[in-house]
């Protein structure tokens, strides 16, 4: 028997210097930060504290419980929510039973201590029910595992030897919460209590002992689980069927899948995909026990909240498909579940439901493959794969030793479709404009690029950077994570001439994010000669970058983009040289009137495809600009017969407008065609940011 890691150790010199509601951040903190404990935004931890009230100076009881929507592991001392404890017991006077439970939850508002705003969850009754100081409700693997079983209530009593309670599964309220109180009240001396198909609640009189209350039950879970299961010797989810495919293949599978796959599942609104190949996973697709567990659904409220109950599974013989064949299977599959999860949808409804939601899967599992996980965002597609890795371990070691029992149709559909869940989701900001889109940029560290991508993720979507400078790639693309999240950037190193390596920029593009809609074609040099000093190897270099460079990584945006069905935007960065020739560049001039000539082609094709593309000429971009750290600086100022450091003064004059021009500036256009809301119906289009040039006029 493996010996399960330990928890997070309770650092006693830390928590004594903080105050009781900084200890209960901390323990929330410490709780949060292991998945074996509970998983992402599940979970709450509460503590019932002393305080000075505002308004009448004395002494009162108040309730800091987790808020509405948070995480534990990442949350701040504004994530709780603070009550009245005195308001909150006098509600049981307005309680009118369980058909009217959800009408309590309009009075938390009214029991707010210290006008606090952060909203009250609807886990707020269960904690304030419960006579205990510090109470913790987590959602640890081993925990549901048990309490997913067939025999549940008999299991728990063996596990914990009668010293942690059991009750039948009952949707989050305040009937639970009155019914905890019920079942503990009813049974002194408890050190917990397992709610069937939930989690675990746990408690203790101080910060500290609710902790370690709260691991050590958990702990003897994962302990009498391993034991039973070694002892019985069984195979994991009935042994394995499949052999998972080497990595080499598997990518270059998903690589082509996956495109197709993010297209059908838009349905207007773009979606990002997250791939899994964790050994759990594995173990799980690869399983004589896939289809018939899977199609039990999920057991804990918040898995299926994020998963939907039940995932979608595409065979082997669906994604070994190519082009069209692969198109018709895989759309054929997605059509099925649609129409399986509407037709849930009317099994289940209330006469008070919301609308159906999105009824595209949010889980497909692949044999051989591993787990695709689909959202409006990367984060939450992310998560939603661990919350179905949290289901997979629920249902392994439920299976290990007794029988697993997802929760039945219509309690899922009760939480999935509860109005107070509705609300909530109202309640959330509207989407930036960029979420769900994904941005390819070349030249990726440098000065416009950086801006360009930037401006992209400001506004909620993503970016795979791609630079030939791998060193300055890594330090940008750790800086703009740094600034917007790691789920949105991704840095790839490329050289533009190679098509393998363009053609793998994009293979990775697929496996991060499912695919792009926006290529912003940056990648550059500059160079300057007299025409009888040009040599060959200069013109060649030009022409491999700045024209065999925008054909490659513009042909396999143009595939890509193809095979997803949603259109796409192709942004062109070129030159004003390509409009108008300058002194002593002809190699450069030549290349950059290549590329705005590509830009046009790939609009003429891309267009009954849905397919933008449009050109941003920037002119003299000197501040934060890799081309002019070269020779290039010292050759315009030699062509142009002025000091080196006068460069962007001059320039500036040179201009009708008389104004320096900035990456940010290139950005703000590079943008514009980039983004739908904005430009949906400019293609073949050419936008001068050069401070007006009246030769670079492009009518």
């Amino acid at each position: 028997m493996t010996t399960p890691p330990p928890f997070p150790d309770w650092d006693d010199a830390r928590a004594d210097s903080l105050d009781e509601p900084r200890q209960l951040l901390y323990r929330s903190n410490l709780l949060g930060s292991d998945l074996r404990i509970t998983n992402y935004g599940g979970g709450n931890t509460s503590a019932k504290i002393m305080q000075v009230d505002p308004l009448t100076g004395a002494q009162v009881e108040v309730l800091w419980v987790k808020g509405s929507g948070g995480d534990l592991g990442s949350m701040k001392l504004d994530g709780f929510s603070t009550l009245y404890m005195d308001k909150l017991r006098a509600l049981k006077t307005l309680y009118r039973g369980r058909e009217h439970e959800d009408e309590m939850v309009a009075y938390l508002p009214h029991c707010t201590f210290n006008l606090n705003s952060r909203a009250a969850s609807i886990d707020t009754p269960l904690h304030s029910s419960l006579p205990y100081r510090h109470v913790d409700h987590m959602h640890p693997d081993a925990v549901i595992a048990i309490a997913a079983m067939a025999n549940s209530q008999a299991i728990t009593q063996k596990v914990f030897e009668g010293s942690v309670g059991w009750m039948p599964w009952l949707r989050p309220g305040y009937e639970l919460g009155q019914q905890l109180a019920a079942h503990d009240a009813a049974h002194p001396g408890l050190r917990g209590i397992v709610l069937g198909g939930h989690g675990l609640f746990s408690w203790g009189d101080s910060a500290k002992s609710c902790y370690e209350n709260t691991v050590d039950l958990i702990d003897r879970a994962q302990r009498w689980l391993a034991t039973e299961r070694g002892a019985r010797k069984v195979r994991v989810f009935g042994g394995a069927r499949l052999e998972a495919l080497p990595a080499a293949d598997r990518d270059a599978t998903l690589a082509r899948v996956l495109p197709v796959l993010r297209g059908l599942s838009a349905e207007g609104s773009p979606k990002l995909l997250h791939v899994n190949t964790s050994d759990e996973v594995m173990a799980f697709v690869d399983s004589h026990d896939l289809e018939p567990l899977a199609a039990l659904g999920t057991s804990c409220p918040d898995h299926f909240l994020r998963t939907k109950i039940r995932p979608l599974i595409v065979p082997e013989s669906v994604y070994t498909l190519a082009g069209g064949d692969l198109r018709a299977a895989l759309g054929e599959l997605i059509a099925t579940y649609r129409a399986d999860y509407a037709a849930y949808y009317e099994r289940c409804r209330r006469p008070t439901s919301p609308p159906l939601r999105d009824p595209n899967p949010v889980v497909l599992l692949l044999p051989r493959i591993g787990m695709i996980t689909v959202a409006r965002d990367k984060a939450t597609a992310r998560i939603a794969g661990e919350f179905y890795v949290n289901a997979i371990n629920v249902m392994r070691e439920s299976n290990a030793v007794d029988q697993y029992v997802g929760l039945p149709e219509q309690e899922a559909f009760d939480i999935e479709y509860w109005l107070l869940e509705e609300a909530k989701l109202q309640r959330m900001p509207k989407p930036k404009p960029m979420v769900g889109k994904v941005a390819l940029v070349t030249g990726g560290a440098g000065g416009i690029g950086q801006a360009i991508a930037r401006r992209i993720l400001v506004d909620g979507g993503c970016v795979v950077l791609t630079d030939i400078d791998d060193e300055a790639l890594q330090s940008v693309s750790a800086d703009l994570a740094k600034a917007h999240g790691k789920d949105h950037v991704h840095g790839v190193r490329v050289d533009v001439t190679d098509e393998a390596s363009v053609i793998a920029s994009f293979a990775r593009a697929a496996l991060e994010f499912g695919g792009i809609d926006i290529l912003v074609s940056n990648a550059g040099i500059a160079s300057a000669a007299p025409l009888e000093d040009t040599t060959l190897e200069l013109w060649n270099r030009n022409q491999d970058i700045l024209a065999k460079g925008y054909f490659l990584v513009g042909r396999e945006a143009f595939r890509q983009m193809k095979a997803q069905g949603t259109g796409g935007a192709i942004v062109v960065i070129a030159s004003k040289n390509g409009m108008v020739a300058s002194n002593q560049a002809t190699a450069y001039c030549a290349a950059k009137a290549a590329e705005i000539q590509l830009s046009r082609s790939f609009a003429l094709e891309g267009a009954p495809l849905g397919i933008r593309s449009n050109v941003v000429n920037p002119d003299a971009v000197i501040r934060g600009s890799k081309i002019w750290t070269g020779k290039w600086s010292e050759e315009r100022a030699a062509a142009n017969k002025v000091a080196e450091q006068d460069l962007e003064a001059f320039y500036r004059d040179r201009s009708m407008l008389k104004r320096s021009v900035l990456p940010e500036d290139i950005a703000e256009a590079a943008y514009f065609f980039a983004a739908d809301h904005l430009s949906a119906k400019s293609t073949g289009n050419i936008v001068n940011v050069d401070a007006g040039n009246l030769a670079a006029f492009t009518r």
